[in-house]
């Protein structure tokens, strides 16, 4: 894959470029005629100057140089005045002109592609990091951010950009590795996984009466209980008081008691034997567990039940990696696997090879390891990654 490399187009990007530098422009342009002056929009001191001297706004947080502007402080502030906003979407698209435009211009090859690098032992769960340059932390949370994707194309003119990535697969791990009846009843049946746990925790009888509020509060107690949130961790990211997290978290444990058994036990077999497992055997060794200080042990216990829900699912991607390669030679394709972003493949197909490609890789990623749920790959392809997506 990092010889293979990936072909980006660099019209593309500076074409890109420019759109950031006029959006920049109105962007600064609006900022300093609600500050009322022009001013360094990059240096925190001369910005919290005007938005907690010269504004009024209620100052959160302060650093040994002055008042903190940090993302997290001007997210709380987002409501007291539109200047905020404007700041916040300002050093947004600043960071994808400065890292993906720019960044991404520097490191094309004279073959017109750009070659990552996959450090095999960089994180301790086993997932690959893509380094130099990161193609696995490009925004997908803004329309700017998702614009970069537009750039990387196929090699060959007519071809296209087949990505292919598994459906919520650390859940499904948990519902495996738990042996959770629930969670395992609403894989097979084809829930909605968030639905399905809103439903239990807001005690409705059926999946209409989920608003998507309620859904995204799911999402994040399915995601936090992973990684052992406490009510304080869940109520700083919901918005909502201590005492409504606790009861989401209850809530949960009532719906999925096994859940809740597998956590004791998974922090049990670390204490036991000093290592976390993945489905594979692969171990994390833990030598805080027996840690005297409570922070310290606490997080060894966090990862004791983490490690083998993340650890399986970058198991799981690089059996499904190897498969599909071993799948292409026997074959005979000129479909090369180009790129990995974490639970997502993506493949650089010829024209006339497509059809054969939407039929195998969802299938050799589904069959990669066989769980008590079904393992889902959803696929999507087109002349661009931005179109594949």
């Amino acid at each position: 894959m990092e010889m293979n490399g990936m072909k980006v187009e660099a019209s593309t990007l500076l074409q890109l470029q420019n759109e950031f530098a006029v959006k920049l422009k109105e962007l600064e342009d609006k900022i300093y005629s609600q500050a009322g002056e022009k001013f360094n929009l990059n240096s925190p001191k001369q910005l919290g100057h005007i938005l907690f001297e010269k504004l009024g706004l209620p100052p959160i947080k302060k650093t040994k140089t002055g008042y903190s502007t940090s993302v997290e402080v001007l997210d709380q502030l987002k409501t007291q005045s539109p200047i905020v906003s404007e700041i916040l979407d300002y050093r947004q698209i600043a960071k994808i002109q400065s890292t993906y435009v720019k960044g991404l211009l520097d490191v094309i090859q004279p073959d017109g592609r750009v070659h990552t690098r996959y450090l095999q032992t960089l994180t301790a769960t086993g997932r690959l990091s893509s380094v130099d340059p990161n193609l696995q932390n490009i925004p997908t949370r803004t329309e700017e951010g998702k614009q970069i994707r537009k750039a990387f194309v196929p090699s060959e003119p007519d071809g296209y950009i087949f990505s292919c990535d598994y459906s919520q697969v650390e859940l499904r791990v948990l519902a495996h590795v738990s042996g959770d009846q629930n969670m395992q009843e609403a894989f097979k049946t084809g829930y909605d996984i968030h639905s399905h746990t809103a439903m239990k925790i807001f005690h409705l009888d059926s999946p209409d009466q989920v608003t998507p509020l309620m859904r995204r509060h799911a999402k994040a107690v399915n995601f936090g209980i992973v990684y052992g949130i406490s009510d304080y961790g869940l109520s700083k990211n919901l918005g909502i008081s201590r005492k409504r997290a606790q009861e989401f978290i209850d809530n949960y444990f009532e719906q999925y008691p096994q859940i809740k058994d597998y956590m004791n036990k998974a922090v049990q077999e670390a204490r036991d034997k000093g290592y976390a497992e993945t489905i594979m055997h692969r171990r994390r060794y833990l030598p805080d567990i027996h840690a005297k200080k409570y922070t310290v042990r606490a997080f060894a216990e966090r990862t004791a039940i983490n490690s083998p829900i993340q650890g399986s699912a970058a198991d799981i991607i690089k059996i499904a990696m190897i498969n599909m390669q071993k799948k292409l030679d026997e074959l005979h394709l000129k479909t090369k696997m180009v790129v990995q972003v974490h639970d997502e493949l993506i493949f650089d197909v010829p024209k006339d090879e497509l059809e054969t490609i939407k039929k195998i890789v969802p299938e050799v990623m589904q069959s990669a390891v066989k769980l008590d749920v079904p393992l889902i790959a959803d696929s999507g392809w087109g002349h661009n990654w931005y179109d594949a997506k």
